[in-house]
């Protein structure tokens, strides 16, 4: 089982993400780093994360597991992902987790999860998993075309600093699942909560540039996103070659 769970408060930096890498050695499994604003906050396929200060929570998560095989890394994605979908749930909002690891609400995105793995030999060395979770946030100024955030959704307020302990022992919880052996719970949990699956819906093939018609059907074995189209077809995607068409 984890240890006990450090959160190490930021009024500003560029990057907690960052600054736990440059951290990690000095720091135990579960150390987190949450600020209340980022220069620098970075998103999946490198984009910036939009966050007004004090309003959201962006913060990391270091990982050091000791059993977790390179290949299986994806499970901490997963862990992560259901962690603060259980943690949302309990506020009263269902969600569903938008592969590899957004949070949706209907198709709106309430949360981003970035995750940065170190391997050693044919082991996962250590993961650091950077969330932005939009709490009370109520306008965005970005392009992004779907944001929602807790406030809106439930029209309440909260405070960040209150809630981020929560949202860590969700995770805690989840995490704890996978070092105590019981990864197939947490991949079974997973599916049941992933984003359109089963629903015929269009996607970009970004490697060849078409839209195509398909519902989602599972994973493979490397943590693909696996759909079928209308005729049968099976398809498998890497992360970056397939988008949604929300």
């Amino acid at each position: 089982m984890s240890g006990r769970i450090t959160i190490k408060w930021f009024e500003e930096t560029d990057s907690t993400n960052t600054q736990l890498q440059n951290d990690r050695h000095d720091l135990g499994d579960l150390a987190v780093y949450a600020a209340y604003f980022q220069t620098a906050g970075r998103g999946q396929r490198g984009n910036r994360w939009e966050s007004k200060r004090g309003e959201n929570l962006t913060f990391s998560i270091l990982f050091k597991p000791e059993t977790i095989a390179a290949n299986e890394q994806f499970i901490i994605s997963q862990a992560v992902a259901l962690g603060i979908s259980d943690y949302l749930a309990e506020r009263g909002v269902e969600c569903r987790v938008k592969w590899p690891n957004d949070i949706y609400c209907n198709d709106l995105k309430i949360c981003g999860i970035l995750i940065e793995n170190g391997i050693s030999s044919d082991k996962l060395a250590y993961s650091i998993a950077g969330v932005g979770i939009n709490i009370n946030q109520e306008k965005f100024d970005s392009d992004a075309p779907n944001p929602t955030s807790l406030r809106l959704l439930t029209g309440k307020e909260y405070d960040i600093r209150q809630e981020l302990p929560d949202i860590v022992s969700s995770i805690t919880r989840r995490y704890n699942q996978v070092i105590s052996g019981n990864s197939q719970q947490i991949e079974n949990d997973y599916l049941a909560r992933l984003y359109r699956k089963g629903e015929y819906h269009n996607y970009i093939d970004c490697i060849n540039g078409k839209e195509f018609e398909a519902r989602i059907i599972g994973l493979d074995l490397q943590a693909r996103l696996q759909l079928e189209t209308r005729d049968g077809q099976i398809r498998a995607y890497a992360f970056k070659d397939i988008g949604y068409v929300i």
